[in-house]
């Protein structure tokens, strides 16, 4: 099976990256024909003002990728922007893909209110019309083949309705102003690229005519939206792109040093480039049960950070017994299961800090990896396009 996916270039890679994709990857490489590319055009769809770090991110992904285990010889590695043909087939796609398809993909709004912190906005306004839509769909005088999906559509359009009149000034001014988030915010972030980035992500797969793409769920629409784009292709110009299938995986959850989803952007990442002080650091700052305020008050292990990280890195599993056992009765401090876990936290991280200062001192390597993956992509991506110029009568 082909195997393609990407990622975006937003920095240094975290324990959470790792679970979450790159380990996945590294198992397909070796089961699969797999292409993985740094998506450094998709990386512009929200962080177009903030170029400035954008080469020295896209260098830390390839150190990475590499420090982890995606291998050259195994996959083609490669960079988004230096296969050009992804362009071009992102806009003959977006020629024949109607624009309701892209604001109808649940991830568009989720994605722009969370982006500008309108999450909770939106879904109040929701909860509070649900039942004022119910009564009118139960007026229309038409038979509704989709209730609850009509009802959804409904209620996103009107929440987008009352969040654009928010920003016009319509509807208290105080309340905007709670939000901290400008009209100008709003505005810009409401973009063509963001609108249609699943577009340029369907090119992105077809174009290597993947029949597989690891993701998880919260992607599972924009796969969705591939597998149409391919069919209404095919159906207008002839067979020519397969249908993807999403490859969903299990992975374990690794949550932050704060106990939230661990990403950069809330500083609570261990990242695979920090040293054995910096991690150090970051563990014996974990959060831990907030229950368990003095070392012999019992804990609850199931809601703590750091026993998580314990069914992780902790090998033995008797000892992950007994630290379970231990907590709960109150017999382990909070400091001493931190010292604990970090010994097998340090256990995984050291081989992976070692490749990466090798790597790191060979850097141009790094740079003809991916400048060669770019070129056999470019191969295939050229052959492709061939097909669909041919396809659809271009010059």
């Amino acid at each position: 099976m082909r195997i393609v996916s990407g990622m975006r270039p937003t920095g240094k890679l975290h324990l959470g990256h790792y679970f979450g994709v790159i380990k996945n990857w590294v198992k397909l490489q070796d089961e699969h024909e797999t292409f993985f590319f740094v998506a450094d055009w998709h990386a512009l769809t929200t962080a177009y003002k903030k170029t400035s770090d954008l080469k020295r991110n896209i260098r830390e992904l390839m150190i990475d990728w590499l420090t982890l285990g995606l291998d050259p010889q195994k996959s083609i590695l490669f960079v988004q922007s230096r296969v050009k043909e992804h362009a071009e087939l992102h806009l003959l796609f977006s020629m024949i893909t109607p624009k309701s398809w892209l604001e109808w993909n649940p991830t568009y709004k989720d994605m722009k209110y969370n982006l500008l912190r309108l999450q909770d906005i939106a879904l109040q306004f929701k909860g509070g019309l649900r039942d004022v839509v119910r009564e009118f769909m139960n007026m229309i005088p038409y038979k509704v083949e989709d209730f609850e999906r009509f009802e959804e559509h409904l209620l996103d359009d009107l929440a987008e309705t009352f969040i654009s009149a928010l920003f016009e000034g319509e509807i208290e001014p105080e309340l905007l102003k709670n939000l901290n988030v400008s009209k100008r915010d709003f505005y810009e972030t409401d973009t063509y690229g963001f609108l249609g980035y699943p577009v340029l992500q369907a090119a992105d797969i077809l174009i290597y005519k993947g029949q597989g793409v690891p993701v998880g769920e919260d992607q599972l629409p924009h796969i969705e939206l591939t597998r149409e784009i391919a069919r209404r292709f095919n159906h207008l110009y002839g067979e020519i792109f397969p249908e993807p299938e999403a490859l969903l995986t299990e992975t374990p959850k690794v949550p932050g040093t704060d106990g939230r989803k661990m990403s950069k952007s809330y500083n609570n990442a261990i990242f695979f480039a920090d040293t054995e002080e910096e991690v150090k650091t970051k563990v014996m700052k974990m959060f831990t049960d907030p229950q368990k305020l003095r070392r012999n008050d019992p804990g609850r292990p199931d809601l703590c950070p750091v026993f998580m990280y314990h069914k992780l890195f902790t090998k033995d599993s008797s000892k992950i017994e007994q630290i379970d056992r231990d907590c709960r009765s109150g017999k382990l401090g909070c400091v001493d299961c931190k010292r604990m876990m970090l010994e097998g936290l340090e256990a995984f991280l050291k081989p992976f800090r070692e490749k990466r200062e090798e790597i790191e001192e060979n850097v141009r390597d790094v740079e003809e990896i991916f400048l060669e993956g770019s070129s056999k992509a470019r191969e295939l991506a050229s052959k492709t396009m061939e097909e669909v110029r041919e396809a659809m009568n271009l010059g």
